[in-house]
């Protein structure tokens, strides 16, 4: 009975497919008008946190970079990246 009355209304039977979220997609995401990829999105931080990485050695990039990575994270969410 159900599908006569969908049919009646121009819907299918089945349900419709939803693309998964994509942030570099500019009408799923207003915060990246310009599609930016990951890679892409936060020049300045990216550089900054990977220069701090590489002058430190491991035991202690994690305490001294820190603020560095947190400030990436924020632009990366900030370009509506599910970080």
């Amino acid at each position: 009975m159900f599908e006569t009355v969908k049919s009646w209304w121009g819907g299918s039977s089945t349900p419709a497919e939803t693309k998964p979220y994509d942030p570099t997609d500019p009408k799923m995401n207003p915060l990246n008008p310009k599609g930016l990829k990951p890679c892409c999105a936060c020049p300045e931080t990216k550089s900054a946190r990977d220069d701090c990485f590489l002058r430190h050695d491991s035991a202690e990039a994690d305490e001294k970079c820190k603020e560095l990575v947190q400030k990436h994270i924020a632009c990366m969410r900030g370009y509506g990246f599910k970080i």
